[in-house]
């Protein structure tokens, strides 16, 4: 099935990174599920060893292998796969070498923790190289195997680094199979097909880091998307309301008479119970204030914003399908 017409109709890579704490993994989870919504086929990655897709949808561990693991609303399947770097490596042995046999012989030395860790870089282009193929992948019939790919990535402090994979290993290979891979991956991920979408809260610290992890990535000419503003709380009273308690002029005298009048409270306790309620009144008001002033800094990003609710009850299964719905019709998938 054709992309869906959307703001990213024409992505088929969505990377989505965040500072920890924000909820990444929960947001790239709902994306994928409504990503598929109406009939197509998704597949939602990972590639931190957290196996958070797994606790997210009440799962065993994944293994490395692709997977059906949900169902989206109004149909479409939504596939995992948790990536595991060593796996990844033997694969790209056999592939460009012949040597998967000889890669198991060489993990049992080492040798592949150790390519690892003293060429990092290499790390990353193994892992965004195993999403990218699937990005790219296709059935008999010549069309892409999957609608769309969403991965959930590393922290917003180390994104650019991780997809900036043609910079990472110029210091490791000049020509061969190496550098011819990483061009590949660096052209899916660099090109319109991808996008990568910031996951923040309404925040001072997540949306400063929101704001330099999409000027690093625009410096290093790699695909802004779009942000995602996670557990979202509604105001709770009217605008006028919240700008008196702003300025320290809630009656709380009437709140007083409120309380007597409906019964709630008599005499000296309606008094103390309307001086704590108009305290929490003020705190609401002045966060209300706090995350417009962060609505107004990821503005400047020029990037488009949706917003997500706060789940009440936590997230559960019910809750992804929830958040998947509010990003669907906001036009985000």
């Amino acid at each position: 099935m054709d992309s869906p017409d959307t703001d990213w109709a024409g992505v088929r890579l969505h990377v989505v990174t965040g500072k920890g704490g924000t909820g990444k993994t929960t947001v790239a989870a709902g994306l994928a599920l409504a990503l598929a919504s109406g009939g197509r086929k998704v597949l939602l990655v990972e590639v931190e060893g957290r196996q958070g897709i797994a606790q997210i949808f009440d799962l065993p561990p994944l293994p490395y292998e692709e997977r059906r693991i949900a169902v989206a609303p109004s149909g479409g399947d939504v596939y995992a796969l948790a990536i595991d770097p060593e796996e990844a490596m033997l694969e790209y042995m056999e592939m460009f070498y012949g040597m998967r046999r000889a890669g198991r012989a060489l993990t049992k030395m080492g040798v592949v923790d150790f390519a690892t860790t003293v060429a990092p870089g290499f790390r990353d282009v193994l892992v965004t190289g195993k999403t990218t193929e699937a990005v790219r992948r296709r059935a008999k019939n010549g069309r892409r195997v999957y609608d769309a790919v969403v991965l959930d990535a590393p922290p917003t402090g180390r994104i650019t680094r991780f997809l900036n994979v043609t910079k990472e290993v110029a210091g490791l290979a000049k020509v061969g199979p190496i550098k011819n891979h990483s061009d590949l991956v660096s052209g899916v991920v660099k090109s319109p097909e991808t996008a990568v979408h910031f996951v923040t809260l309404l925040e001072e610290m997540p949306v400063q880091e929101t704001l330099d992890g999409i000027a690093e990535l625009r410096a290093a000419g790699l695909p802004a998307g779009g942000i995602f503003v996670n557990m979202v709380r509604e105001s709770l009273l009217p605008q006028s309301a919240l700008d008196t308690a702003v300025k320290g002029r809630f009656d709380v005298g009437e709140l007083v008479l409120g309380l007597k009048a409906a019964g709630l409270a008599d005499g000296a306790e309606a008094t103390t119970l309307a001086e704590a309620l108009a305290d929490e009144v003020a705190e609401h008001a002045r966060r209300t204030q706090l995350e417009e002033a962060e609505r107004e800094s990821l503005a400047e990003a020029g990037l488009k914003r949706y917003e997500l609710p706060l789940l009440a009850d936590g997230v559960d299964l019910a809750g992804l399908y929830e958040l998947a719905e509010s990003i669907r019709t906001q036009g985000a998938a």
